[in-house]
């Protein structure tokens, strides 16, 4: 299961419109080789999702995504019963008379009536493999359910009271993610191969654009890229990711932008600061101040 050679990482990656750095296919490379949980963490928008989808989508795997929320419990995130079904067999079974109490129990609590949550899917067998489980954001979840899931990724196995033991025929290949908004424990972080995923350069940026919106001019692509790259070194409340980048790039295409100018970024800055107080520290002449930097630093063309 996996890649043979990390430059073959990187080459299915780039396939997939994913362009990463030679970091993070080494880690990627090991996590699959040896069978070992990936934990990604950084800011968001840095592709630590995206990553996921690649994977799968590379070793025609399908991709199970757990979205972790404040208040998830072990419950939610592996299966619960379908208790409206239920009710209507209930029912049912009232009005024709005479129903075996042990036999109704039993048709209750079977397969038919559990709805699978995506832990409980990641160990079901698939005739493509082992699936991708995403855990996404982890650390909006609280101690408790780190705690089960340590468990749950040790064993690959749950315990459906009703049914029993469940395990993997084959272990999942898992991906979490932490936008590090908490401290993840470290025996959760120790069970998995870690890396941390940090913005690109803007070569690296750049080959993602290009990748993500080919329509975009070089020139504009280029731009677009400088720009963002010398925001990140603003003062800003919350700098803007690669997923910001290629959807600037995208609202620009969409107004057929050819250049940047001081009047299109002002209009078009809700694309790529999320904040009301960073898009008024950037209107006016600091977006041009900004602009006067990069031209001089490589010239690029404006309108």
């Amino acid at each position: 299961m996996g890649f043979a050679t990390i430059d073959a990482v990187q080459e299915a990656l780039s396939a997939e419109d994913y362009i990463c750095g030679r970091g993070l296919a080494t880690v990627v490379f090991l996590s699959l080789k040896l069978g070992r949980p990936l934990f990604l963490e950084g800011e968001a928008g840095t592709g630590k999702t995206e990553i996921a989808k690649a994977i799968a989508a590379s070793l025609g795997r399908p991709l199970i995504r757990l979205q972790c929320y404040e208040g998830l419990d072990a419950a939610s995130a592996v299966y619960e019963w379908n208790f409206a079904a239920q009710m209507v067999a209930i029912r049912t079974a009232e009005a024709q008379g005479g129903a075996d109490r042990a036999a109704l129990k039993a048709e209750l609590f079977s397969p038919e009536y559990l709805i699978e949550r995506p832990l409980l899917r990641a160990m079901r067998p698939d005739p493509a493999g082992a699936p991708v489980l995403l855990i996404d954001e982890i650390d909006r979840t609280d101690e408790p359910f780190e705690a089960f899931l340590l468990e749950a990724l040790s064993d690959f196995q749950v315990t459906i009271p009703e049914l029993g033991t469940i395990k993997a025929p084959a272990p999942p290949i898992v991906i979490l993610t932490s936008n590090r908004t908490r401290e993840v424990h470290d025996a959760l972080k120790r069970r998995c191969l870690y890396h941390w995923v940090d913005y690109p350069d803007m070569a690296r940026e750049l080959a993602i654009l290009r990748a993500r919106v080919p329509g975009a001019s070089d020139t504009l692509s280029q731009a677009i890229v400088a720009f963002v790259q010398e925001l990140r070194g603003a003062d800003l409340f919350k700098r803007p990711g690669v997923a910001e980048t290629i959807d600037w790039a995208k609202c620009l295409l969409a107004l057929d932008v050819i250049a940047l100018s001081p009047e299109v970024i002002a209009d078009t800055l809700g694309a790529i600061l999320k904040y009301q107080d960073d898009i008024q520290r950037l209107e006016g002449s600091e977006a041009k101040r900004i602009l006067d930097k990069i031209a001089a630093d490589a010239p690029v063309p404006r309108g």
